[in-house]
């Protein structure tokens, strides 16, 4: 089974959900029904994260590490 993750325009996601559960639980099955959020907006909700980036950017570019020798 595969899970995806959509954004459906609000004026169309009433006839969408409609059409989903027209099939059966084993078929397809809602696992999150959320609005959309951006990334941004996302990343601000988090505690600290606007602080962490604020002290990052302050951070000297010699304490930077260089695409090369990060490990993925």
């Amino acid at each position: 089974m595969q899970t995806l993750t959509l954004k459906i325009e609000d004026n169309i996601s009433e006839k969408f959900l409609w059409l989903l559960n027209h099939f059966s639980q084993n078929e397809v099955k809602i696992l999150e029904h959320s609005n959309y959020i951006s990334d941004d907006e996302y990343l601000r909700s988090i505690d600290g994260m606007v602080e962490s980036i604020i002290d990052a950017r302050d951070e000297p570019i010699e304490n930077g590490v260089t695409l090369n020798n990060l490990e993925w």
